[in-house]
């Protein structure tokens, strides 16, 4: 493929992140989109295709700018990184001799918090499908009564699991049933995550009310006619997909009561800032949400304040020491 033509370097780019950097088929499809939408307004705003050489810094701007005000801080430095990227690549093959994207400053991003769910919340979700039991209110058959009570025990599974080791929601789903080694470490259960972001691997502890629910599903799983790999499936015995799981999750934390808004992504948060709240380190937090960099894991000293609190008031010597009156 010729790399100096735009079709020839978008099919080696895509290429380049499917296969050197391992990314997604939905990440790939993000970062190719962002490419061809900004030779899309080259084209328009020259009225005719430019060459690839050509490519400049003030295509990039002007393409940033022409989107400004539609779009919000993270969709502009979404777009930003996407063509930076495309722009390392063609210096890395030759094709250009510095990145078009990399001068340019993106918008600057309001760096939201973490929606946390608070203890008392988790624990609601987390029981709500044992608790609360079916959640139609149509008369079921006896067959159905029962797939229902098989349901209702993965579902306990699937959530303390997602609780319990702050899992990803792709993470999740990806999970094979051979996934869970009780064997190697002393007893203890662990997960072993195979299919991470970035196609990174790590091993998660396995809690005890995490465990014990995972035992009590996996007869459940071969029940609902499970037939291959897949550790979470559906009625069918199909592999669960993620907009399944979301699904799920808003079901249970109505029936349960939830106060909060609950998502997968948000029982990934409270795992870790519960975490932190019990004085656990960022570097272990770090390690079991599998954030490539210590920054990602950080924010969530912002969200436990209380624990921030907590370690000065039982760690500093002034802490505790009472302030005497001005005698003066």
């Amino acid at each position: 493929m010729d790399l100096h033509t735009w079709d020839g370097a978008l099919a080696g780019f895509q290429r380049y992140l499917e296969v050197e950097r391992a990314m997604s088929p939905k990440t790939v499809e993000v970062y190719l989109r962002d490419v061809a939408a900004l030779r899309a307004h080259i084209t328009e705003k020259r009225g005719a295709e430019p060459p690839l050489a050509r490519l400049s810094a003030v295509d990039v701007r002007s393409q940033l700018a022409a989107l400004f005000g539609d779009n919000g801080p993270s969709t502009l430095a979404r777009k930003l990184s996407s063509v930076r990227a495309f722009g390392r690549f063609l210096v890395k093959r030759g094709v250009l001799t510095a990145n078009p994207g990399a001068g340019v400053r993106g918008p600057k991003k309001r760096q939201g918090l973490p929606r946390a769910l608070d203890v008392d919340d988790a624990f609601r979700l987390v029981e709500a499908p044992a608790a609360t039991g079916r959640v139609t209110a149509r008369k079921l058959s006896p067959a159905e009564e029962a797939r229902h009570g098989l349901l209702r025990v993965r579902d306990v599974a699937l959530l303390e699991l997602l609780y319990g080791t702050g899992l990803r929601v792709s993470e999740l789903c990806g999970l094979d049933v051979t996934d869970i080694d009780r064997d190697r470490h002393q007893g203890v259960a662990i997960l072993l995550v195979r299919r991470g972001k970035g196609g990174k691997s790590r091993q998660v502890p396995i809690g005890g009310a995490a465990d014990r629910a995972l035992a009590a599903y996996l007869p459940a799983r071969a029940s609902l006619g499970a037939s291959g790999a897949a550790l979470f499936v559906n009625a069918a015995g199909q592999r669960l997909t993620p907009r399944s799981v979301q699904r799920l999750v808003k079901r249970w934390t109505i029936a349960g009561g939830v106060h909060a808004a609950a998502t997968p992504h948000a029982l990934r948060h409270s795992f870790a800032t519960h975490l932190l709240d019990e004085g656990v380190d960022l570097r272990t937090i770090q390690d079991l949400l599998g954030h490539a960099s210590l920054s990602s894991t950080q924010i969530y000293t912002k969200v436990s304040l209380d624990h921030l609190t907590k370690v000065y008031d039982d760690a500093h010597p002034r802490a505790h020491v009472d302030v005497l009156d001005d005698p003066a």
